[in-house]
């Protein structure tokens, strides 16, 4: 099976990559530099012999979106549209990856894979559309919503806490935002594994199980990193306004995972407990 993994570059991106490599799979890596997802000719080419595409290219920046949503929207939709009508046209399975932004967060039990949308945010508005882009253009293919995402590749929440806790003697996080932090190499598990089971075409969640607020997640990282949990200071989102708004709610479900056979990812602080010293490492 041929694998061809889009916007390889990024965190998430080199987790997939590096996890089918070592599975021994044939997976051809494509970064921005390789392959721009707004050039629709050379995406039919570059998707050419593919079984497998999975799209990690996406514009992340939520903030910047909303003052620039058409760029937003050109790459997490447009390009998406691109890269699943060539997949299509080659025969190949697109795994899009999405994001818990497509909720507005007003939820008080975990989203599920069939719950509305309702995005509040320019990123996930685009997001929502490129989702759409994916699944009408076949049947076969997935998208795979994450969210609050770490890992060794990138810049990622639980460095950036602790490199400012160390360099400032403390650090103020939001305690009424809660969703599920989740470590990049286990969506990659999880997309290789839902490939594996050859899961009906559709969504399907791919974040740890349990919950938490930024501000647990601070002190788990803090910990890690061998310094004082009670240098993290809980404080509200009213203390942090951003151009975007954040989803006050991101926890998503997994039942139709369970479906396909496939188990979700477990809760997040073993998870964290495992990835700790390699993603802070960097």
């Amino acid at each position: 099976m041929k694998w061809i993994v889009v916007g390889a570059r990024g965190m998430l991106g080199q987790d997939v990559t590096d996890l089918l490599g070592s599975r021994g799979e044939q997976v051809h890596a494509l970064g921005r530099q390789e392959l721009d997802v707004l050039d629709a000719p050379a995406v039919a080419a570059a998707l050419e012999g593919a079984d497998v595409v999975v799209n990690c290219a996406a514009y992340t920046a939520v903030d910047a979106a909303e003052d620039h949503e058409a760029d937003a929207f050109a790459l997490n939709a447009v390009g998406a549209a691109h890269v699943a009508r060539a997949a299509a046209a080659h025969g190949a399975r697109v795994v899009h990856v999405s994001t818990d932004y497509v909720f507005d967060g007003a939820a008080r039990a975990p989203y599920g894979e069939d719950a509305p949308i309702a995005p509040s945010s320019a990123y996930g508005r685009t997001k929502a559309a490129g989702e759409w882009a994916v699944l009408a253009a076949s049947a076969q293919n997935m998208v795979v919503r994450t969210a609050w995402l770490y890992g060794a590749g990138g810049g990622c929440f639980p460095r950036t806490i602790v490199r400012v806790a160390r360099e400032r003697g403390g650090v103020a996080v939001v305690t009424d935002q809660i969703g599920q932090p989740t470590w990049t190499r286990d969506v990659a598990e999880t997309i290789a594994r839902l490939v594996e089971a050859d899961a009906p075409g559709g969504i399907y969640h791919a974040t740890s199980s349990g919950e938490a607020s930024w501000y647990e997640f601070a002190r788990s990282a803090v910990e890690a990193a061998g310094l004082d949990a009670d240098s993290v200071t809980p404080v509200t989102s009213e203390s942090f306004v951003r151009p975007a708004p954040r989803p006050a709610y991101s926890v998503l479900g997994h039942e139709r995972s369970r479906g396909a056979g496939v188990e979700p990812i477990g809760d997040w602080r073993d998870r964290w407990a495992l990835a700790a010293s390699e993603v802070l490492a960097g």
